[in-house]
C-alpha cells in the first residue's frame, strides 16, 4: 500500500493511502506576518505537482461513468478532460488550508474543536461507544505507533476495513463508506431559524465535497422508526458557580442542533461518500456524440475515498461553524 504525507493543515503530519505523491505544501502569499493574521485577505498557494494530464488522453471524448464530464458538457459546452478540473478532489486542498484557520478561530474563541474518522467502509462498520472522546492520535495512529492508514479509532474494524481495501483493489474496482464528524464545545445559539440553519449550512457544506452522496445528523434516518416519545432528548440542569444554570440534554438524540440553532451538545454529523468512479475495469459508457463504446481508467486512483476525505469533512465543518460564530457575536454585541 503506497502512503504519503498530506494535509498537515490538520495539526500533524498524515499518511494516507494514495499513488500520489504531492507535498500538499502552501505557500502563505499575503495577510500574515509574524506568525499571526494582518486582517487582510490571507492568499495561499499548493502547488500541483505532481499530475500526469497522460493519463486522461484516451478519454477526451469518452464519458466516464460517475463522474461530472456529462454534466460539464451540458453546463458550459465544454471541459478540461485533464483530470477533474473543478470537480476534482484536488480543489479541495485549498478548503483543508481554509479548514485550519477556521479551526484555531473556533479553539481560540470557545475551546471548540472538530474531528472526523472514518465509521464504515463497505459492511464494516466501527463501534465507538463515546465519539466525542476520540482523540486525533486515535485516529492517525494505531495502538503501537504505525499509521492507521483507514483513519478509523476501532482498530479491530480498521483492520478488516485495510483487508476489504485491498480486496476490491485486486478486484480493479472501487468501494464506498460513511465519514462521521463530531464538533464539541461548540456554544449553544450558532445558526438562524429559517434560511440559514446551522444544520442546513453544514449539509450544505458537506454535499459541496466531491463524492458525497448522503448527510445526515444525530438520529438521522433512524429516527423514521422512533415514536416521538423515544426520539426526544430530555432537558436538564446543573447549577453553574458564576451564572445561569448550564442547560443540557440527557441524551443527543437531535444531534447538538434545535431548530437549526446549536443546542451546546457535541454536533454528530454522518457523511456517505461513494466509491470512487475511476475503475481500470473496462465499463460500457458513450462519447459526446453519443456513439456507444468502453472505457477503462488509467491513472491513479484510489480504491475507497474514505480516508482521504477525512481533513475535508473537519474542513467544511469548522468554516460554517466558523462563519456562524461570527455572525452570533455580531448579532450579540450590537
Amino acid at each position: 500500500m503506497a502512503v504519503r504525507a498530506t494535509h498537515r493543515a490538520r495539526g500533524i503530519c498524515i499518511v494516507t493511502p494514495t499513488q500520489r505523491q504531492e507535498d500538499d505544501a502552501p505557500e502563505i502569499l499575503s495577510g500574515v506576518f509574524s506568525g499571526q493574521t494582518t486582517g487582510t485577505s490571507i492568499a495561499i498557494l499548493i502547488r500541483n505537482q505532481d499530475q500526469r494530464s497522460r493519463d486522461y488522453s484516451d478519454i477526451q471524448d469518452k464519458y466516464r461513468p460517475g463522474h461530472a464530464d456529462y454534466t460539464f458538457d451540458a453546463r458550459y459546452g465544454l471541459r478540461d478532460y485533464r483530470g477533474g478540473g473543478r470537480s476534482s478532489a484536488r480543489e479541495t486542498t485549498a478548503r483543508v488550508a481554509a479548514g485550519a484557520i477556521a479551526r484555531k478561530l473556533i479553539a481560540s474563541e470557545f475551546g471548540g474543536r472538530v474531528l472526523s474518522w472514518v465509521s464504515q467502509i463497505g459492511s464494516i462498520r466501527a463501534t465507538i461507544e463515546q465519539p466525542e472522546l476520540v482523540t486525533l492520535q486515535q485516529v492517525e495512529q494505531l495502538p503501537d505507533g504505525s499509521p492507521n492508514f483507514v483513519r478509523c479509532p476501532d482498530y479491530d474494524a480498521a483492520a478488516k476495513m485495510v483487508e476489504l481495501i485491498d480486496e476490491v483493489r485486486r478486484d480493479t474496482d472501487s468501494i464506498g463508506g460513511v465519514a462521521e464528524i463530531v464538533a464539541s464545545g461548540i456554544p449553544a445559539g450558532l445558526g438562524d431559524p429559517v434560511f440559514d440553519k446551522l444544520k442546513a449550512d453544514l449539509a450544505k457544506a458537506l454535499f459541496s465535497l466531491p463524492a458525497v452522496m448522503g448527510v445526515e445528523y444525530g438520529n438521522g434516518f433512524a429516527c423514521a422508526e422512533l415514536r416521538g416519545s423515544q426520539n426526544n432528548d430530555i432537558f436538564t440542569s446543573e447549577p453553574s458557580a458564576d451564572g445561569p444554570p448550564i442547560i443540557r440534554t440527557a441524551s443527543n438524540r437531535h444531534g447538538g442542533m434545535l431548530g437549526g440553532i446549536s443546542s451546546g451538545m457535541p454536533i454528530m454529523l454522518r457523511a456517505a461518500v461513494k466509491p470512487t468512479s475511476s475503475l481500470a475495469r473496462p465499463q460500457p459508457t458513450v462519447t459526446r456524440d453519443g456513439t456507444e463504446t468502453s472505457i477503462s481508467t488509467k491513472g491513479r486512483h484510489d480504491p475507497c475515498l474514505l480516508p482521504r476525505f477525512i481533513p475535508m469533512a473537519e474542513a467544511m465543518t469548522a468554516i460554517v461553524i466558523a462563519d456562524h460564530w461570527l455572525r452570533w457575536k455580531a448579532i450579540r454585541t450590537h
